[in-house]
């Protein structure tokens, strides 16, 4: 992939989820010094564990994301609803027409449209439709899809997995989760490397490839 100046954005439905999908392949953009702005939808508040407060998952994001890379003014949590964002729909575009606008990214992350959970598939649907004339990747959630086109592989060093590990250990609310284990983390991105040769990998579907 041919990389210029432009920001690249990461599209979250909720914190997290970039990391969890594409966190590996941001270290590598930032490690070779591009500007990658995160945005997620859902603070997620009403996910929370009961032991912590309000606001929790909001910090984590931002702890994660500075490990990986991206400054805190390149970060924004918004507040939709969790598993509510289908009654938000055009407000979710209308927002993703604006970052179009006012970032005029070169690359897009976000959910594949394959993607089982609600909220996901919203904001692959509508980044889809907002970003029609740019680069836009789905990345892999292996949980919620039961099927995905993996035709598009990043490859990634130890340090950058040994990143989006350490990003993920930010989310002390979500360590309970199996999918935040290090030995699934490192299995997965093993197991995609193999598929091409490489020591470790992440896979995406390309929707559409724009140079």
């Amino acid at each position: 992939m041919f990389l210029d100046e432009r920001p690249i954005l990461v599209l979250a439905p909720h914190t997290d989820d970039g990391e969890l999908g594409c966190g590996a392949t941001i270290s590598k953009l930032t490690s070779l010094g591009h500007q990658v702005h995160y945005v997620a939808f859902c603070s997620c508040d009403e996910s929370l564990p009961k032991e912590f407060e309000p606001g929790s998952l909001r910090r984590e994001l931002l702890d994660a994301t500075e490990v990986l890379g991206i400054p805190a003014d390149n970060v924004t949590v918004h507040n939709f609803t969790v598993r509510k964002l289908s009654y938000s729909r055009q407000d979710v575009l209308e927002e993703l027409v604006r970052l179009n606008r006012n970032l005029n990214p070169q690359l897009v992350f976000c959910p594949t449209v394959d993607d089982l959970h609600q909220d996901h598939a919203v904001i692959a649907q509508e980044a889809l439709r907002a970003f029609k004339t740019k680069t836009v990747l789905g990345y892999e959630i292996p949980w919620n899809n039961i099927e995905f086109h993996a035709n598009y592989l990043v490859t990634v060093t130890e340090r950058d997995l040994e990143t989006k590990i350490a990003a993920l250990r930010m989310y002390t609310s979500q360590k309970h989760r199996p999918y935040f284990s290090e030995r699934f983390l490192r299995a997965h991105a093993h197991s995609r490397g193999v598929t091409i040769g490489a020591e470790y990998a992440e896979a995406f579907t390309l929707y559409r490839a724009v140079y």
